[in-house]
């Protein structure tokens, strides 16, 4: 069966194409969060610090933001497939690293650069797949409601998995867990066949490419020397914005002499892309600096094993649980705009409760309301905000708005970690008060998202198709 545009429409086959890219994005998401409860054992077993174990996280992350649009560039040049595979393979030789680390420099070669690396190979082709695969807004919106979903339950899941793993056998079974995970994504994985070929010829942009991952390496990097030296903050921070303003001068340089840039500076003059991008960043910044914070607070300062801190965490997997089954549901009936603007309220509303229940009550549970609205919250708007961004562009430009899209999400997750990771560990002398400044600059990163998601269009314009 085709549809009208010549392509597949929703077919067994699509379905089970869908299954490799939708456990893809879980893993990595799993990655992002689920060493937050291994903070403790990591740092005794490799005599390390918090902060070290911080570094190697939030560099983790970086990683993936910064080399995520270089890398979603190259889809076109080396075939979407066959980056999924790579990506998948450098995933996997990481996560055997890392369970094998001597040291938190091993830990972070093979969990922050190989893993990284790998995840910014892998998930630019999950979202063009997906795009070009599901061509119909129903069908796609659908098919990213599963991708994101699986993500954000990846990044819930990876506290209790982890936990679990961590206290049962050793926080290294949780990076042989994830290498078993890959090779069952590599086997599903034969059965993907991408749709549009390969262009070798297609040139690269290097210079932006590295001008890009400096840029956005070096600014994360400032926020991380916060909490030791305020001047290299301040220059770090500095430099890394000059950086980008560099590489934005240059790419519109390469489009104004008719070359191929890194990014097309046609991606930033869609005014409803780049207020959901920013959504997007801010989601995450949210989600992963929650799931930072609350661990460490609860292993450094209450003392809790990799598993109690795990537990607690299922209330916000259970929370993007329900909203991510409901999202198709949703879709139907309200406007991504909404769902969206639905979603932060939740989401802050969470963070509120947080606080106020936390404070002066020693028991776990009163983690648990917080964090299930903030899980709500986040999972309600995490799919409309993808489909908002990559439904925004024709399919000749898919391969830079994911990359870029991917980028700024995987961004936002550095950016929560580093910054309220930073205040939570420079404040340990008084845990309590960091604690609470911490979920305060988070509540106030979100009201950044809900800023944008008011100036959202309030009706959804038709998906471009041209290249501009």
């Amino acid at each position: 069966m085709t549809s009208v545009t010549g392509r597949p429409a929703m077919t067994g086959s699509l379905r089970r194409m869908l299954i490799p890219l939708a456990l893809a994005q879980f893993i990595c998401s799993f990655a992002g969060s689920n060493m937050n409860v291994m903070i403790n054992d990591i740092k005794t077993d490799l005599d390390t610090t918090v902060q070290g174990v911080q570094v190697c996280i939030t560099l983790f992350l970086l990683v993936m933001a910064a080399l995520m649009i270089p890398c979603g560039k190259l889809t076109d040049r080396w075939g979407r497939k066959r980056c999924f595979m790579a990506g998948l393979a450098i995933y996997g030789v990481g996560a055997v690293l890392s369970a094998v680390a001597p040291g938190l420099g091993v830990l972070i070669l093979g969990n922050s650069i190989f893993e990284g690396v790998g995840t910014a190979l892998l998930i630019p082709p999950v979202y063009i797949l997906t795009t070009i695969l599901f061509t119909d807004m129903k069908s796609r919106a659908w098919a990213f409601g599963v991708i994101s979903g699986m993500g954000g339950i990846g990044a819930a899941m990876g506290p209790l998995i982890g936990g679990a793993i961590t206290t049962a056998i050793t926080w290294r079974a949780a990076f042989i867990f994830q290498a078993l995970i890959i090779v069952i994504i590599v086997l599903l994985a034969r059965g993907i066949t991408d749709p549009l070929p390969a262009d070798p010829t297609r040139p690269f942009d290097t210079v932006g490419a590295v001008l890009s991952a400096v840029g956005l390496v070096v600014l994360v990097g400032g926020i991380m020397a916060a909490d030791s030296n305020l001047v290299l903050m301040a220059v770090l921070m500095v430099v890394g914005a000059l950086i980008l303003a560099g590489f934005f001068a240059w790419i519109r340089r390469r489009e104004h002499a008719g070359k191929e840039a890194l990014l097309s500076t046609s991606l930033f003059r869609n005014r409803t892309s780049n207020l959901a991008l920013v959504t997007q960043n801010v989601q995450w910044a949210v989600l992963l600096g929650t799931a930072f914070v609350v661990s460490a607070y609860l292993q450094v300062v209450r003392h809790y094993n990799a598993i109690e801190t795990g537990v607690i965490f299922t209330a916000a997997t259970v929370g993007i649980l329900l909203s991510s089954l409901a999202a198709g549901r949703l879709a139907k009936r309200f406007q991504q705009r909404s769902l969206i603007l639905a979603g932060f309220v939740v989401t802050i509303a969470g963070i509120i409760v947080l606080l106020a229940m936390v404070k002066g009550h020693p028991g776990a549970w009163y983690f648990a309301p917080g964090l299930f609205l903030i899980g709500v919250g986040v999972g309600v708007m995490l799919t409309p905000s993808v489909n908002v961004v990559q439904s925004a562009f024709p399919e000749n430009l898919q391969g830079e708005i994911s990359g870029l899209s991917r980028s700024v999400s995987n961004l936002g997750s550095s950016l929560g970690t580093a910054l309220a990771g930073t205040i939570l560990v420079a404040g340990l002398a008084d845990p309590t008060r960091s604690y609470g400044i911490a979920m305060i600059v988070l509540a106030f990163i979100g009201l950044i998202g809900l800023g944008a998601t008011i100036l959202l269009p309030a009706t959804e314009p038709a998906p471009s198709r041209a290249g501009g």
